[in-house]
Protein backbone atom coordinates (compact mmCIF):
# COMPACT_ATOMS: atom_id res chain seq x y z
CA UNK A 1 0.00 0.00 0.00
CA UNK A 2 1.28 3.56 -0.97
CA UNK A 3 2.18 6.34 2.25
CA UNK A 4 -1.75 7.88 1.26
CA UNK A 5 -3.31 4.25 1.93
CA UNK A 6 -2.38 4.26 4.67
CA UNK A 7 -2.69 7.34 6.14
CA UNK A 8 -6.52 7.21 5.06
CA UNK A 9 -6.75 3.58 6.87
CA UNK A 10 -4.60 5.06 10.40
CA UNK A 11 -7.10 8.71 10.05
CA UNK A 12 -10.28 6.85 9.40
CA UNK A 13 -9.90 3.81 12.17
CA UNK A 14 -8.16 6.95 14.74
CA UNK A 15 -11.24 9.14 13.85
CA UNK A 16 -13.83 6.46 14.72
CA UNK A 17 -11.79 5.34 17.81
CA UNK A 18 -11.28 8.94 19.03
CA UNK A 19 -15.34 10.02 18.76
CA UNK A 20 -16.17 6.65 20.42
CA UNK A 21 -14.28 7.92 23.67
CA UNK A 22 -15.57 11.46 23.18
CA UNK A 23 -19.09 10.53 23.10
CA UNK A 24 -18.69 8.48 26.15
CA UNK A 25 -16.45 10.37 28.31
CA UNK A 26 -19.85 10.83 30.48
CA UNK A 27 -20.64 7.00 31.17
CA UNK A 28 -20.52 6.54 35.11
CA UNK A 29 -23.75 4.16 35.98
CA UNK A 30 -24.54 0.48 35.11
CA UNK A 31 -27.81 1.54 33.28
CA UNK A 32 -25.80 4.25 30.79
CA UNK A 33 -22.88 1.72 30.16
CA UNK A 34 -25.28 -1.12 29.28
CA UNK A 35 -28.42 0.90 27.81
CA UNK A 36 -27.15 3.94 27.26
CA UNK A 37 -29.95 5.59 29.26
CA UNK A 38 -32.40 4.39 26.96
CA UNK A 39 -31.58 7.98 25.17
CA UNK A 40 -30.62 6.90 21.80
CA UNK A 41 -32.77 8.21 18.37
CA UNK A 42 -34.47 6.14 15.74
CA UNK A 43 -31.68 6.39 13.18
CA UNK A 44 -28.57 5.70 15.56
CA UNK A 45 -30.46 2.44 16.67
CA UNK A 46 -31.56 1.74 13.09
CA UNK A 47 -27.82 2.04 11.76
CA UNK A 48 -26.49 0.17 14.88
CA UNK A 49 -28.41 -2.31 14.29
CA UNK A 50 -27.37 -2.82 10.67
CA UNK A 51 -23.94 -2.24 11.57
CA UNK A 52 -24.09 -5.15 13.90
CA UNK A 53 -25.33 -7.76 11.90
CA UNK A 54 -22.80 -6.48 8.73
CA UNK A 55 -19.66 -7.50 9.78
CA UNK A 56 -16.53 -7.58 8.54
CA UNK A 57 -17.25 -11.02 7.17
CA UNK A 58 -20.56 -9.24 4.92
CA UNK A 59 -17.72 -6.81 3.42
CA UNK A 60 -15.46 -9.82 2.50
CA UNK A 61 -17.78 -12.81 1.61
CA UNK A 62 -20.95 -11.51 0.61
CA UNK A 63 -19.46 -10.08 -2.98
CA UNK A 64 -17.45 -13.36 -2.75
CA UNK A 65 -20.56 -14.69 -2.85
CA UNK A 66 -22.26 -13.09 -5.60
CA UNK A 67 -18.98 -13.59 -7.81
CA UNK A 68 -19.67 -17.71 -7.27
CA UNK A 69 -22.71 -17.94 -7.27
CA UNK A 70 -24.73 -15.06 -8.05
CA UNK A 71 -27.62 -13.51 -6.41
CA UNK A 72 -28.91 -16.65 -4.85
CA UNK A 73 -27.93 -15.71 -1.31
CA UNK A 74 -30.30 -12.31 -1.08
CA UNK A 75 -32.96 -14.65 -0.46
CA UNK A 76 -31.70 -15.27 3.00
CA UNK A 77 -32.88 -12.07 3.51
CA UNK A 78 -36.53 -11.71 2.48
CA UNK A 79 -37.63 -13.01 6.10
CA UNK A 80 -35.86 -9.99 7.36
CA UNK A 81 -39.15 -7.41 7.05
CA UNK A 82 -41.53 -9.47 8.11
CA UNK A 83 -39.53 -10.70 11.58
CA UNK A 84 -39.10 -6.98 12.36
CA UNK A 85 -42.82 -6.32 11.91
CA UNK A 86 -43.42 -9.26 13.97
CA UNK A 87 -41.37 -8.23 16.81
CA UNK A 88 -42.18 -4.62 16.64
CA UNK A 89 -45.91 -5.75 17.46
CA UNK A 90 -45.54 -8.65 19.76
CA UNK A 91 -42.26 -8.51 21.42
CA UNK A 92 -41.23 -5.09 21.91
CA UNK A 93 -43.72 -3.87 23.78
CA UNK A 94 -43.35 -6.29 26.43
CA UNK A 95 -39.59 -5.68 26.53
CA UNK A 96 -40.48 -1.78 27.63
CA UNK A 97 -43.26 -2.75 29.71
CA UNK A 98 -40.93 -4.42 32.07
CA UNK A 99 -38.14 -2.29 31.39
CA UNK A 100 -35.69 -5.12 31.24
CA UNK A 101 -31.69 -4.78 30.65
CA UNK A 102 -31.08 -8.82 28.72
CA UNK A 103 -33.49 -10.03 26.68
CA UNK A 104 -33.39 -13.12 29.38
CA UNK A 105 -34.21 -10.87 32.33
CA UNK A 106 -38.12 -11.72 30.72
CA UNK A 107 -37.55 -15.30 31.16
CA UNK A 108 -37.32 -15.53 34.72
CA UNK A 109 -40.25 -13.71 35.40
CA UNK A 110 -42.08 -15.55 32.72
CA UNK A 111 -40.81 -19.28 33.53
CA UNK A 112 -38.11 -19.59 36.67
CA UNK A 113 -33.97 -18.67 37.38
CA UNK A 114 -32.74 -22.17 35.57
CA UNK A 115 -34.38 -21.16 31.90
CA UNK A 116 -33.54 -18.20 31.92
CA UNK A 117 -29.51 -18.63 33.10
CA UNK A 118 -30.03 -22.12 30.53
CA UNK A 119 -31.31 -19.56 27.68
CA UNK A 120 -28.87 -16.90 28.17
CA UNK A 121 -25.88 -19.75 28.55
CA UNK A 122 -26.75 -20.55 24.30
CA UNK A 123 -26.35 -17.17 23.98
CA UNK A 124 -23.04 -16.49 25.27
CA UNK A 125 -22.04 -19.72 23.74
CA UNK A 126 -22.79 -19.26 20.42
CA UNK A 127 -22.54 -15.27 20.57
CA UNK A 128 -18.66 -16.03 21.88
CA UNK A 129 -18.08 -18.45 19.07
CA UNK A 130 -19.22 -15.88 16.85
CA UNK A 131 -16.70 -13.18 18.37
CA UNK A 132 -13.62 -15.38 17.63
CA UNK A 133 -14.94 -15.63 14.07
CA UNK A 134 -15.87 -12.34 13.58
CA UNK A 135 -12.45 -10.86 14.70
CA UNK A 136 -10.37 -14.11 12.73
CA UNK A 137 -12.32 -13.74 9.84
CA UNK A 138 -11.06 -10.73 8.28
CA UNK A 139 -7.69 -11.00 10.13
CA UNK A 140 -6.42 -14.05 8.17
CA UNK A 141 -7.91 -12.33 4.84
CA UNK A 142 -5.96 -8.41 6.23
CA UNK A 143 -2.85 -10.19 6.83
CA UNK A 144 -2.64 -11.43 3.76
CA UNK A 145 -2.83 -8.30 2.16
CA UNK A 146 -1.00 -6.45 4.29
CA UNK A 147 2.22 -8.64 4.44
CA UNK A 148 1.46 -8.71 8.50
CA UNK A 149 1.25 -11.77 10.67
CA UNK A 150 -1.67 -13.34 11.59
CA UNK A 151 -1.42 -13.14 15.01
CA UNK A 152 0.13 -9.40 14.54
CA UNK A 153 -2.99 -8.62 13.01
CA UNK A 154 -5.84 -10.13 15.00
CA UNK A 155 -4.30 -8.31 18.11
CA UNK A 156 -4.68 -5.18 16.41
CA UNK A 157 -7.56 -4.97 15.21
CA UNK A 158 -9.13 -6.54 18.70
CA UNK A 159 -7.32 -4.45 21.19
CA UNK A 160 -8.69 -1.71 19.57
CA UNK A 161 -12.27 -2.56 19.29
CA UNK A 162 -12.03 -3.73 23.05
CA UNK A 163 -10.30 -0.53 24.15
CA UNK A 164 -13.70 1.71 23.49
CA UNK A 165 -15.77 -0.63 24.24
CA UNK A 166 -14.56 -1.28 27.59
CA UNK A 167 -14.45 2.23 27.67
CA UNK A 168 -18.08 3.19 27.04
CA UNK A 169 -20.33 0.81 27.02
CA UNK A 170 -23.12 0.10 24.53
CA UNK A 171 -23.05 3.90 23.81
CA UNK A 172 -19.56 3.80 22.33
CA UNK A 173 -20.43 0.91 20.41
CA UNK A 174 -23.88 2.86 18.99
CA UNK A 175 -21.94 6.36 18.46
CA UNK A 176 -19.12 4.87 16.75
CA UNK A 177 -21.29 2.16 14.04
CA UNK A 178 -22.88 5.31 12.56
CA UNK A 179 -19.71 7.10 11.72
CA UNK A 180 -18.97 3.51 10.50
CA UNK A 181 -21.90 2.45 8.22
CA UNK A 182 -21.70 5.70 6.80
CA UNK A 183 -17.88 5.06 6.06
CA UNK A 184 -19.10 1.82 5.22
CA UNK A 185 -21.60 2.59 2.45
CA UNK A 186 -19.71 5.54 1.23
CA UNK A 187 -17.01 2.78 0.57
CA UNK A 188 -18.86 0.00 -1.06
CA UNK A 189 -20.37 2.83 -3.80
CA UNK A 190 -16.76 3.80 -4.23
CA UNK A 191 -16.20 0.66 -5.21
CA UNK A 192 -18.98 0.30 -7.40
CA UNK A 193 -18.15 3.47 -9.44
CA UNK A 194 -14.44 2.33 -9.61
CA UNK A 195 -15.89 -0.80 -11.20
CA UNK A 196 -17.92 0.26 -13.55
CA UNK A 197 -15.75 3.27 -14.93
CA UNK A 198 -12.71 0.43 -15.50
CA UNK A 199 -15.06 -1.97 -17.98
CA UNK A 200 -13.75 -1.58 -21.39
CA UNK A 201 -15.14 1.84 -22.58
CA UNK A 202 -16.80 -0.14 -25.65
CA UNK A 203 -18.73 -2.16 -22.66
CA UNK A 204 -21.73 0.06 -20.94
CA UNK A 205 -23.23 -0.85 -17.58
CA UNK A 206 -26.10 -1.96 -19.48
CA UNK A 207 -23.78 -4.47 -21.07
CA UNK A 208 -22.58 -5.77 -18.29
CA UNK A 209 -26.26 -6.46 -16.23
CA UNK A 210 -27.06 -8.20 -19.33
CA UNK A 211 -24.22 -10.51 -20.24
CA UNK A 212 -24.55 -11.30 -16.19
CA UNK A 213 -28.16 -12.35 -16.49
CA UNK A 214 -27.69 -14.57 -19.44
CA UNK A 215 -24.80 -16.10 -17.18
CA UNK A 216 -27.02 -16.78 -14.59
CA UNK A 217 -25.56 -14.42 -12.07
CA UNK A 218 -28.91 -12.97 -11.41
CA UNK A 219 -30.73 -15.61 -10.40
CA UNK A 220 -32.64 -13.98 -7.31
CA UNK A 221 -35.44 -15.78 -6.80
CA UNK A 222 -36.00 -20.07 -6.90
CA UNK A 223 -39.01 -21.41 -5.83
CA UNK A 224 -38.26 -24.84 -6.11
CA UNK A 225 -38.67 -27.12 -2.40
CA UNK A 226 -35.55 -28.90 -1.71
CA UNK A 227 -34.53 -29.61 1.44
CA UNK A 228 -30.68 -29.60 0.52
CA UNK A 229 -30.78 -26.38 -1.35
CA UNK A 230 -29.38 -23.23 1.27
CA UNK A 231 -30.67 -20.68 -0.24
CA UNK A 232 -34.50 -20.72 -2.20
CA UNK A 233 -37.70 -18.90 -1.47
CA UNK A 234 -38.80 -21.51 1.07
CA UNK A 235 -35.76 -21.78 3.40
CA UNK A 236 -35.67 -17.83 3.14
CA UNK A 237 -39.00 -17.36 4.05
CA UNK A 238 -39.24 -20.12 6.97
CA UNK A 239 -35.47 -20.62 8.10
CA UNK A 240 -34.30 -17.26 7.36
CA UNK A 241 -37.66 -15.64 8.96
CA UNK A 242 -36.98 -17.72 12.43
CA UNK A 243 -33.46 -17.17 12.40
CA UNK A 244 -34.23 -13.58 11.76
CA UNK A 245 -36.79 -13.57 14.82
CA UNK A 246 -34.47 -15.97 17.21
CA UNK A 247 -31.52 -12.69 16.13
CA UNK A 248 -33.19 -9.63 16.59
CA UNK A 249 -35.72 -11.20 18.89
CA UNK A 250 -33.80 -12.84 21.22
CA UNK A 251 -30.10 -12.39 20.86
CA UNK A 252 -28.47 -9.86 23.51
CA UNK A 253 -26.28 -7.90 20.85
CA UNK A 254 -29.53 -6.96 18.76
CA UNK A 255 -32.01 -6.77 21.84
CA UNK A 256 -29.37 -4.40 23.83
CA UNK A 257 -29.07 -1.83 20.64
CA UNK A 258 -33.26 -1.25 20.54
CA UNK A 259 -33.77 -1.27 23.98
CA UNK A 260 -31.31 1.38 24.79
CA UNK A 261 -34.19 3.46 22.32
CA UNK A 262 -35.18 6.86 23.99
CA UNK A 263 -39.46 5.37 23.43
CA UNK A 264 -41.39 2.42 22.06
CA UNK A 265 -41.57 4.29 19.28
CA UNK A 266 -38.23 5.19 18.39
CA UNK A 267 -36.87 1.68 18.72
CA UNK A 268 -39.85 0.24 16.27
CA UNK A 269 -38.91 2.86 13.80
CA UNK A 270 -35.17 1.53 14.41
CA UNK A 271 -36.00 -1.72 13.86
CA UNK A 272 -38.39 -0.86 10.41
CA UNK A 273 -35.30 0.90 9.49
CA UNK A 274 -33.45 -2.05 9.47
CA UNK A 275 -36.29 -4.48 8.13
CA UNK A 276 -36.47 -1.73 5.20
CA UNK A 277 -32.65 -1.03 4.36
CA UNK A 278 -30.79 -3.94 4.92
CA UNK A 279 -32.32 -5.85 1.76
CA UNK A 280 -31.61 -3.54 -0.71
CA UNK A 281 -27.78 -3.23 1.25
CA UNK A 282 -27.53 -7.10 0.51
CA UNK A 283 -28.32 -6.92 -2.81
CA UNK A 284 -25.93 -4.06 -3.89
CA UNK A 285 -23.34 -5.90 -2.19
CA UNK A 286 -23.59 -8.85 -3.95
CA UNK A 287 -24.39 -7.21 -7.04
CA UNK A 288 -20.42 -5.15 -6.64
CA UNK A 289 -19.28 -8.91 -6.34
CA UNK A 290 -20.87 -9.96 -9.75
CA UNK A 291 -19.63 -6.78 -11.40
CA UNK A 292 -16.29 -7.67 -10.01
CA UNK A 293 -17.06 -11.01 -12.15
CA UNK A 294 -17.73 -9.51 -15.02
CA UNK A 295 -15.14 -7.06 -14.68
CA UNK A 296 -12.73 -9.53 -14.39
CA UNK A 297 -14.02 -11.68 -17.98
CA UNK A 298 -12.67 -8.25 -19.65
CA UNK A 299 -9.78 -8.14 -17.09
CA UNK A 300 -7.93 -11.59 -17.00
CA UNK A 301 -8.05 -12.32 -12.95
CA UNK A 302 -5.24 -14.53 -11.27
CA UNK A 303 -5.94 -18.79 -11.61
CA UNK A 304 -6.13 -18.53 -7.25
CA UNK A 305 -7.87 -15.15 -5.73
CA UNK A 306 -5.69 -16.30 -2.28
CA UNK A 307 -1.71 -14.80 -2.95
CA UNK A 308 -0.68 -16.98 -0.01
CA UNK A 309 -2.04 -19.81 -1.70
CA UNK A 310 0.30 -19.29 -5.04
CA UNK A 311 3.25 -18.33 -3.35
CA UNK A 312 2.99 -21.99 -1.67
CA UNK A 313 2.47 -23.72 -4.98
CA UNK A 314 5.23 -21.42 -6.17
CA UNK A 315 7.75 -22.93 -3.40
CA UNK A 316 8.08 -26.32 -4.55
CA UNK A 317 9.46 -27.22 -8.53
CA UNK A 318 6.75 -29.99 -8.78
CA UNK A 319 3.60 -27.94 -7.92
CA UNK A 320 5.27 -25.08 -9.34
CA UNK A 321 5.31 -26.39 -12.67
CA UNK A 322 1.70 -28.13 -12.07
CA UNK A 323 0.38 -24.89 -11.37
CA UNK A 324 2.04 -23.17 -14.77
CA UNK A 325 0.13 -26.15 -16.51
CA UNK A 326 -3.02 -24.97 -14.88
CA UNK A 327 -2.46 -21.48 -15.80
CA UNK A 328 -1.96 -21.82 -19.38
CA UNK A 329 -5.17 -23.94 -19.21
CA UNK A 330 -6.84 -20.74 -17.59
CA UNK A 331 -5.55 -18.22 -20.28
CA UNK A 332 -6.83 -20.07 -23.08
CA UNK A 333 -10.57 -20.38 -21.44
CA UNK A 334 -10.11 -16.48 -20.61
CA UNK A 335 -9.66 -15.84 -24.06
CA UNK A 336 -11.89 -17.49 -25.48
CA UNK A 337 -14.78 -16.45 -22.82
CA UNK A 338 -13.64 -12.79 -23.56
CA UNK A 339 -14.30 -13.70 -27.38
CA UNK A 340 -17.90 -15.14 -26.57
CA UNK A 341 -18.83 -12.42 -24.60
CA UNK A 342 -18.21 -9.36 -27.22
CA UNK A 343 -20.16 -11.77 -29.01
CA UNK A 344 -23.08 -11.89 -26.77
CA UNK A 345 -23.28 -7.89 -26.49
CA UNK A 346 -23.08 -7.74 -29.78
CA UNK A 347 -26.31 -10.02 -30.24
CA UNK A 348 -27.77 -8.43 -27.38
CA UNK A 349 -27.36 -4.94 -28.80
CA UNK A 350 -28.54 -6.21 -32.12
CA UNK A 351 -31.69 -8.36 -30.30
CA UNK A 352 -30.68 -11.48 -31.95
CA UNK A 353 -32.36 -14.28 -29.75
CA UNK A 354 -30.78 -17.06 -31.69
CA UNK A 355 -27.16 -16.09 -31.24
CA UNK A 356 -28.04 -15.30 -28.04
CA UNK A 357 -29.07 -18.58 -26.63
CA UNK A 358 -26.38 -20.18 -28.91
CA UNK A 359 -23.61 -18.38 -27.38
CA UNK A 360 -24.98 -18.51 -24.07
CA UNK A 361 -24.12 -22.23 -24.22
CA UNK A 362 -20.80 -22.10 -25.39
CA UNK A 363 -20.50 -19.72 -22.67
CA UNK A 364 -21.99 -21.97 -20.18
CA UNK A 365 -19.53 -25.00 -21.27
CA UNK A 366 -16.69 -22.63 -21.25
CA UNK A 367 -17.52 -21.60 -17.58
CA UNK A 368 -17.71 -25.07 -16.35
CA UNK A 369 -14.22 -25.87 -18.35
CA UNK A 370 -13.58 -22.22 -15.72
CA UNK A 371 -14.49 -23.99 -12.39
CA UNK A 372 -12.89 -27.36 -13.23
CA UNK A 373 -9.78 -25.22 -13.77
CA UNK A 374 -10.10 -23.78 -10.25
CA UNK A 375 -10.59 -26.87 -8.79
CA UNK A 376 -7.82 -28.02 -10.25
CA UNK A 377 -5.74 -25.53 -8.04
CA UNK A 378 -7.47 -26.13 -4.81
CA UNK A 379 -6.80 -29.91 -6.17
CA UNK A 380 -3.27 -29.22 -5.86
CA UNK A 381 -3.44 -27.30 -2.13
CA UNK A 382 -4.96 -30.51 -0.73
CA UNK A 383 -1.85 -32.21 -2.50
CA UNK A 384 0.62 -30.48 -0.98
CA UNK A 385 -0.96 -30.40 2.14
CA UNK A 386 -0.98 -34.44 2.55
CA UNK A 387 2.86 -34.38 1.11
CA UNK A 388 4.01 -31.24 3.14
CA UNK A 389 1.75 -32.39 6.51
CA UNK A 390 4.37 -29.93 8.60
CA UNK A 391 2.76 -26.70 7.29
CA UNK A 392 -0.65 -24.86 8.49
CA UNK A 393 -3.56 -26.15 7.25
CA UNK A 394 -4.71 -24.26 4.01
CA UNK A 395 -7.26 -23.21 3.35
CA UNK A 396 -8.38 -24.04 -0.79
CA UNK A 397 -11.68 -21.91 -1.09
CA UNK A 398 -10.87 -18.37 -2.43
CA UNK A 399 -13.66 -16.83 -2.93
CA UNK A 400 -13.75 -14.63 0.12
CA UNK A 401 -10.59 -13.29 -1.14
CA UNK A 402 -12.22 -12.07 -4.31
CA UNK A 403 -13.13 -8.59 -3.64
CA UNK A 404 -10.06 -7.84 -1.53
CA UNK A 405 -7.92 -8.22 -4.19
CA UNK A 406 -9.84 -6.51 -6.65
CA UNK A 407 -9.27 -3.56 -4.20
CA UNK A 408 -5.79 -3.80 -3.27
CA UNK A 409 -5.05 -4.61 -7.24
CA UNK A 410 -7.38 -2.01 -8.79
CA UNK A 411 -8.49 0.73 -6.72
CA UNK A 412 -6.81 3.82 -7.29
CA UNK A 413 -3.79 5.26 -4.22
CA UNK A 414 -5.97 6.16 -1.09
CA UNK A 415 -9.31 4.79 -1.95
CA UNK A 416 -7.30 1.36 -1.47
CA UNK A 417 -6.88 2.33 2.15
CA UNK A 418 -10.49 3.85 2.35
CA UNK A 419 -11.77 0.30 1.41
CA UNK A 420 -9.60 -1.47 3.98
CA UNK A 421 -11.40 1.04 6.28
CA UNK A 422 -14.39 -0.35 5.25
CA UNK A 423 -13.62 -3.99 6.15
CA UNK A 424 -11.69 -3.15 9.72
CA UNK A 425 -14.73 -0.78 10.62
CA UNK A 426 -17.51 -3.34 9.51
CA UNK A 427 -15.36 -6.16 11.95
CA UNK A 428 -15.28 -3.68 14.86
CA UNK A 429 -18.88 -2.38 14.91
CA UNK A 430 -19.50 -6.72 15.03
CA UNK A 431 -17.23 -7.01 17.86
CA UNK A 432 -17.62 -4.28 19.82
CA UNK A 433 -21.86 -5.25 19.47
CA UNK A 434 -21.17 -8.77 20.51
CA UNK A 435 -18.51 -8.01 23.60
CA UNK A 436 -20.67 -5.34 24.63
CA UNK A 437 -23.75 -7.73 24.94
CA UNK A 438 -21.94 -10.69 26.28
CA UNK A 439 -20.54 -8.50 29.18
CA UNK A 440 -24.01 -7.23 29.78
CA UNK A 441 -25.35 -10.61 29.80
CA UNK A 442 -22.71 -12.16 31.93
CA UNK A 443 -23.38 -9.12 34.25
CA UNK A 444 -27.16 -8.92 34.54
CA UNK A 445 -27.90 -12.83 34.10
CA UNK A 446 -25.27 -14.42 36.40
CA UNK A 447 -23.02 -11.93 38.44
CA UNK A 448 -25.55 -9.39 39.28
CA UNK A 449 -28.76 -11.97 39.76
CA UNK A 450 -26.57 -14.04 42.51
CA UNK A 451 -25.34 -10.70 44.14
CA UNK A 452 -28.37 -8.45 44.50
CA UNK A 453 -27.84 -5.35 46.59
CA UNK A 454 -24.69 -6.74 48.03
CA UNK A 455 -22.63 -4.49 46.05
CA UNK A 456 -23.50 -0.80 44.81
CA UNK A 457 -23.84 0.70 41.01
CA UNK A 458 -20.52 1.32 40.28
CA UNK A 459 -19.58 -1.98 41.31
CA UNK A 460 -21.38 -2.82 38.66
CA UNK A 461 -20.12 -0.93 36.16
CA UNK A 462 -16.50 -1.76 37.20
CA UNK A 463 -18.27 -5.63 36.93
CA UNK A 464 -19.42 -5.18 33.64
CA UNK A 465 -16.26 -3.70 31.72
CA UNK A 466 -14.52 -5.94 33.27
CA UNK A 467 -16.71 -8.65 31.98
CA UNK A 468 -16.19 -6.72 28.52
CA UNK A 469 -12.45 -7.23 28.76
CA UNK A 470 -12.56 -10.85 29.87
CA UNK A 471 -15.01 -11.80 26.73
CA UNK A 472 -12.56 -9.57 24.63
CA UNK A 473 -9.79 -11.77 25.74
CA UNK A 474 -11.44 -14.52 24.99
CA UNK A 475 -12.25 -14.02 21.61
CA UNK A 476 -8.86 -13.13 20.88
CA UNK A 477 -7.55 -16.14 22.10
CA UNK A 478 -10.41 -17.87 19.92
CA UNK A 479 -9.78 -15.97 16.73
CA UNK A 480 -6.00 -17.40 16.99
CA UNK A 481 -6.27 -20.97 17.52
CA UNK A 482 -9.78 -21.12 14.66
CA UNK A 483 -9.27 -22.36 11.15
CA UNK A 484 -11.44 -20.83 8.24
CA UNK A 485 -14.30 -22.88 7.25
CA UNK A 486 -15.70 -22.62 3.27
CA UNK A 487 -17.45 -19.78 3.58
CA UNK A 488 -17.26 -17.03 6.32
CA UNK A 489 -20.37 -15.83 6.48
CA UNK A 490 -22.04 -19.04 6.44
CA UNK A 491 -20.02 -19.96 9.17
CA UNK A 492 -21.43 -17.47 11.30
CA UNK A 493 -24.89 -18.07 9.92
CA UNK A 494 -24.27 -21.96 10.89
CA UNK A 495 -23.51 -21.12 14.37
CA UNK A 496 -25.94 -18.67 15.18
CA UNK A 497 -28.43 -21.81 13.41
CA UNK A 498 -27.34 -24.14 16.07
CA UNK A 499 -28.85 -22.07 18.81
CA UNK A 500 -31.54 -19.54 17.70
CA UNK A 501 -34.37 -22.33 17.05
CA UNK A 502 -34.09 -23.56 21.01
CA UNK A 503 -33.76 -19.49 22.07
CA UNK A 504 -36.73 -18.25 19.97
CA UNK A 505 -38.62 -21.37 20.84
CA UNK A 506 -38.62 -20.41 24.77
CA UNK A 507 -39.41 -16.92 23.73
CA UNK A 508 -42.16 -18.07 21.76
CA UNK A 509 -43.67 -20.38 24.34
CA UNK A 510 -43.04 -17.17 27.01
CA UNK A 511 -44.69 -14.92 24.95
CA UNK A 512 -47.62 -17.03 23.34
CA UNK A 513 -48.29 -20.29 25.38
CA UNK A 514 -49.63 -18.79 28.97
CA UNK A 515 -50.26 -22.14 30.11
CA UNK A 516 -46.74 -23.53 30.03
CA UNK A 517 -44.76 -23.44 32.89
CA UNK A 518 -40.69 -23.60 33.63
CA UNK A 519 -40.17 -26.85 34.32
CA UNK A 520 -41.71 -28.14 30.86
CA UNK A 521 -39.90 -25.24 29.03
CA UNK A 522 -36.41 -25.91 30.89
CA UNK A 523 -36.40 -29.81 29.81
CA UNK A 524 -37.83 -28.84 26.44
CA UNK A 525 -35.23 -26.75 25.41
CA UNK A 526 -32.54 -29.26 26.21
CA UNK A 527 -34.18 -31.91 23.94
CA UNK A 528 -34.79 -29.12 20.94
CA UNK A 529 -31.22 -28.23 21.56
CA UNK A 530 -29.27 -31.63 21.64
CA UNK A 531 -32.17 -32.69 18.41
CA UNK A 532 -30.35 -29.52 16.72
CA UNK A 533 -27.19 -30.36 17.35
CA UNK A 534 -27.61 -33.92 16.38
CA UNK A 535 -29.31 -32.97 13.40
CA UNK A 536 -26.27 -31.10 11.96
CA UNK A 537 -24.44 -33.26 12.77
CA UNK A 538 -25.78 -36.46 10.66
CA UNK A 539 -25.89 -33.64 8.01
CA UNK A 540 -22.29 -33.19 9.04
CA UNK A 541 -21.45 -36.58 8.29
CA UNK A 542 -23.55 -36.85 5.27
CA UNK A 543 -25.93 -39.20 6.84
CA UNK A 544 -28.70 -37.20 6.03
CA UNK A 545 -29.01 -34.01 4.05
CA UNK A 546 -31.00 -30.87 5.23
CA UNK A 547 -29.67 -27.25 5.09
CA UNK A 548 -28.81 -25.31 8.01
CA UNK A 549 -31.29 -22.56 7.48
CA UNK A 550 -33.88 -25.08 8.29
CA UNK A 551 -32.27 -25.66 12.08
CA UNK A 552 -33.89 -22.63 13.15
CA UNK A 553 -37.41 -23.91 12.47
CA UNK A 554 -36.58 -27.28 13.69
CA UNK A 555 -34.99 -26.16 16.58
CA UNK A 556 -38.02 -24.05 17.26
CA UNK A 557 -41.15 -26.74 17.01
CA UNK A 558 -38.96 -29.10 19.01
CA UNK A 559 -38.95 -26.72 21.83
CA UNK A 560 -42.84 -25.90 21.16
CA UNK A 561 -43.89 -29.05 20.78
CA UNK A 562 -42.21 -31.00 23.25
CA UNK A 563 -42.86 -28.18 26.06
CA UNK A 564 -46.17 -29.00 25.70
CA UNK A 565 -46.03 -32.44 25.57
CA UNK A 566 -44.41 -32.38 29.22
CA UNK A 567 -47.04 -29.88 30.35
CA UNK A 568 -49.78 -31.93 29.36
CA UNK A 569 -47.99 -34.87 31.28
CA UNK A 570 -47.81 -32.79 34.42
CA UNK A 571 -50.82 -31.27 34.47
CA UNK A 572 -52.63 -35.39 33.97
CA UNK A 573 -49.74 -35.97 37.26
CA UNK A 574 -51.56 -32.97 39.29
CA UNK A 575 -55.49 -34.43 38.08
CA UNK A 576 -54.62 -38.31 39.38
CA UNK A 577 -52.94 -36.67 42.62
Amino acid sequence: MSYLDWTVLVATLSFIVAYGFWKTRNVNSTESYILGDRALKWHTIGLSIMATQASAITFLSTPGQGFDDGMRFAQFYFGLPLAMIILCVFVLPIFYRLKVYTAYEYLEQRFDLKTRQFTAFLFLLGRGLAAGITIYAPAIIMSVILGWSLSWTILVLGVIVIAYTVFGGTTAVSQTQKQQMIIILGGLFVAFWVIVNKLPPEVSLGDAVSVAGKMGKLNVVDFKFDLENKYNMWSALFGGTFLFLSYFGTDQSQVQRYLSGKTLTESRLGLIFNGIFKVPMQFFVLFVGIMVFMFFQFTKPPVHFNPANVEILNSKPEYRDSLALVQQNFDEVFELKKEKITTMIAAIDSDNEPRIAEVKKELNVLDRRDRIIRKDVEGLLKSYEVNYPGITSIETRDTDYVFISFVTTYLPSGLVGLLLAVIFAAAMSSVASELNALASCTTVDFYRRYFGDKYDDQHYLRAAKSFTLMWGMAALAFAAGASLFENLIEFVNIIGSLFYGTILGVFTVGFFFKNIKGNAIFWAAIIGELCVVSIFLLDYHEIIRIAYLWLNLIGCLITIVVSMILQGFHQKDVLVR
